[in-house]
């Protein structure tokens, strides 16, 4: 059912919440502090009581940080949240900046050109983002690692999360917990290491078959661990939780609380391995601190993770299938509700869950669901509220962006509809949208290449009408785990290579500020291509195997914008849907479901 998400951030408290930070800086001597999305973790959700961001400055966004002055106070957004930004905060005491195009350095230097002392939380900023900032700052500004300054000042903070631990069955997780630390494990070995720090929530999760609860709609339990190189892993988390786990995990695995962190860093011996990139500075300065050697070295869960074995994939697949069904049967309900009701967006995200529900195979929706109508559809994330909530009008399209997390896999997709006749103007958006969703979904291309070098297939169609759109065309999703899950991704900037098994997303967009968004995404994952005739017999090629089936809105398509081959492909999937999903829904979906995968 549909729920407020804004119950930690209060834009109309972000002046008073503010002037408290700067008391507190100015106790301490500091000219700036540095307020984080992120938690310990590096999640992109966060529990209550790490919603620190939100919390001072009222921006919710997925991403972003504060950086607060004592004359100013930079709330630092990306592409996606810049229509956002500005109706959360209160523009009278905090700036937005466009980031990643300004930098905290240079931003820093602008602001006090004769240096000063900046804090930070060392448990919220990894090793990698502190050296690139200490760089960036030179030798006039001093970084100072102190206590949290927002936690001082936030007087009803929640408590830290302490969730149910649940079994991951080995029917869904393809590999058991043993197997897994054991070829770990022997990678440590291999490289000389005598264990490795996970502090990625999601990482420990895949590792030893675990789900939790501790983050809204991300099954993950929050805690630290150390994988030695004997495959034995200590596991630091909240000393309330269920302890019956410890049957799935067996005496191979210590549950320790999570107090106990700081000493069990310290009693390692090196070559110990960090990851820079995700590990809190925090980490390596403790090990440095009783001189245990730091192997820099990437999470050893992230690749093996991101590869999804066959059982996983086979998991991914009966979940969007069942997911289809409750989309069909949702989008029946709009089509027919629609032009003779009057819906608010809430009505939209209420009847979208409730359906998802109704299959009983449901444990949470994956993220908190998108459903922005007309101008709302042009704010990329957007979330409704009792405060937003606008009434669906005739003319307007409204992206539907939504996914389930069941057992056996995480689904995330979205559609663009129609309400009423809709302009050529947003048909032609649309249609482009459409060619570089498919021109993802089939292309082929040499093994070894990243998602950057496919980023550019989703956008020519827009390019070459002067358009384009500011996120990436796809992120990685895990099993049963984050929906936004590293490290593969289609994007400009990601150099990691596609390998079989991983499961990414296929959504290019378009927005239009003020006036309607576009969005249609599938999910997808990496496979080996078959060989075709005629081609080189000795080189390894892969394609992508597309796991949604949900009908995209042909009343939007400009068919005659499509080419035969673009043609071909729709009418394909729109075929494979039908027999797919046709003896799964109900009558009355059934014809809905004939009609909206007829051929163009």
């Amino acid at each position: 059912m549909f729920q407020s998400f804004e119950t930690t951030a209060n834009p109309a408290q972000g002046p008073a919440r503010l002037a408290a930070l700067r008391n507190v800086m100015a106790r301490d001597g500091l000219d700036g502090f540095f307020v984080p999305r992120a938690d310990a973790h590096q999640g992109e959700y966060v529990a209550e009581c790490d919603a620190r961001l939100a919390w001072l400055t009222g921006f919710t966004g997925s991403a972003g940080f504060c950086l607060a002055l004592v004359d100013t106070a930079g709330v630092f957004i990306d592409g996606r949240y810049r229509n956002q930004v500005r109706s959360q905060v209160d523009l009278g005491h905090f700036t937005p900046v466009h980031w990643p195009e300004v930098q905290p350095g240079p931003w820093l230097v602008d602001q006090l050109p004769d240096g000063g002392k900046i804090g930070f939380d060392p448990w919220l900023h990894t090793a990698g983002e502190i050296e690139k900032l200490e760089h960036a700052l030179g030798d006039s500004f001093t970084l100072v690692a102190s206590e949290n300054l927002v936690d001082q000042i936030w007087e009803d903070r929640p408590d830290a999360p302490q969730g149910h631990i649940s079994p991951q069955p080995i029917e869904m997780a393809g590999k058991s917990h043993g197997d897994k630390r054991d070829a770990l494990a022997q990678t440590l070995r291999d490289a000389g290491h005598s264990a490795a720090v996970l502090t990625l929530s999601d990482s420990i999760a895949w590792l030893l078959n675990i789900r939790g609860d501790d983050i809204p709609h991300i099954p993950i339990v929050q805690g630290f661990a150390i994988l030695h190189d004997t495959g034995r892993v200590d596991f630091f988390t909240h000393p309330a939780r269920n302890r019956s786990i410890g049957d799935h995990l067996g005496p191979e695995v210590r549950i320790y609380p999570d107090s106990a962190f700081e000493e069990g860093l310290a009693a390692l011996t090196g070559p110990v391995r960090v990851d820079r990139a995700t590990a809190p500075v925090a980490v390596s300065r403790i090990l440095e601190r009783d001189g245990v050697e730091i192997a820099w070295g990437d999470d050893p869960c992230i690749l093996p993770k991101a590869r999804k074995n066959p059982t996983e994939v086979e998991g991914a697949r009966k979940a969007h299938l069942r997911d289809g069904v409750a989309l069909v049967e949702f989008l029946t309900w709009f089509d027919a509700t629609a032009p003779r009701a009057t819906l608010t967006e809430i009505d939209v995200v209420t009847q979208l869950e409730n359906q998802r529900r109704a299959g009983n195979a449901l444990l949470d929706i994956s993220f908190e669901t998108i459903a922005g109508s007309g101008p709302n559809g042009a704010i990329m994330h957007y979330r409704v509220t009792e405060d937003t909530n606008r009434t669906l009008q005739s003319g307007d399209i409204m992206v539907v962006d939504s996914g389930g997390q069941y057992r056996d896999g995480t689904t995330d997709i979205t559609r663009t509809l129609p309400i009423g006749n809709v302009g050529d103007e947003e048909k032609a958006c649309f249609t482009r949208v459409v060619q570089g969703m498919i021109a993802i979904s089939r292309a082929r291309w040499p093994k070894g290449l990243a998602g950057r070098d496919l980023d550019a297939l989703a956008r020519f169609p827009l390019w070459v009408a002067h358009q384009d759109f500011n996120h990436g065309t796809g992120h990685g999703v895990g099993s049963f785990l984050s929906v936004h899950e590293g490290p593969q991704r289609i994007s400009r900037v990601s150099d990691v290579p596609l390998e079989p098994g991983m499961i990414l997303s296929n959504e290019p967009g378009y927005y239009r500020d003020g006036a309607f968004g576009i969005r249609i995404e599938n999910l997808i994952v990496v496979q080996a291509a078959e060989a075709l005739p005629g081609g080189d017999a000795d080189r390894e090629m892969l394609c992508f195997e597309t796991l949604t089936f949900t009908p995209i809105d042909r009343r939007l398509i400009m068919a005659d914008m499509l080419s035969t081959d673009e043609r071909d492909w729709l009418d394909a999937y729109h075929a494979q849907t039908f027999a797919a999903l046709e003896g799964k829904v109900s009558p009355s979906a059934r014809a809905w479901l004939e009609q909206a995968c007829a051929p163009l």
